[in-house]
């Protein structure tokens, strides 16, 4: 549960079409997001074949501004660069930096063991790529995580993104 929602997927990945009826179902019961957001607790471009032809069905129905919340370990994931695919349907990309060493980052993200030697520089490649080819790149750290802000910021630019500091949700 967040913030009321029943996030449990019941142990299947929804398809394409799942997601889509969905939306649509939302949307006819009259809601008018301000964005469709692509998230979850994980990263997200693990499903990058259902999120590439969902994007691109939304894109094609609806006018609605596509966003991808990350961890930015999908290329590492896929073995390319798949920023280039992303580019023509998500407007926007929020990817967690979560912090600026690997040491830290290991230990907030805790990625799976397969990407986690890499998983730190290969973040930040991606926020490189997003960069040069998706519309609106930013990163972020957790407000309660004691990263240095600052620092942070600084990475960011380096990066090519915009920053930002997210706000730490408790559910108490």
């Amino acid at each position: 549960m967040f913030h009321g929602y029943n996030l449990d997927l019941g142990g299947k990945e929804p398809s394409a079409s799942e997601v889509l009826a969905e939306i649509d179902k939302q949307i006819l019961s009259g809601f008018t997001p301000k964005e469709i957001v692509f998230c979850g607790y994980g990263e997200p471009t693990m499903a990058l074949p259902v999120l590439l032809e969902t994007a691109k069905q939304l894109k094609a129905k609806y006018s609605y501004p596509l966003r991808l919340n990350t961890l930015g370990l999908g290329s590492l994931v896929w073995g390319r660069d798949i920023t280039k695919e992303l580019a023509p349907y998500i407007d926007k990309i929020n990817i967690s930096l979560n912090a600026t060493d690997n040491e830290t980052w290991l230990k907030i993200v805790r990625p799976l063991p397969q990407y986690s030697e890499n998983s730190f520089e290969a973040m930040q490649d991606f926020v490189r790529q997003a960069a040069k080819n998706i519309k609106e790149v930013a990163v972020s750290v957790v407000s309660n995580q004691g990263i240095d802000g600052k620092k942070a910021k600084m990475l960011a630019e380096k990066l090519g993104a915009e920053f930002f500091i997210r706000e730490y949700f408790d559910e108490e």
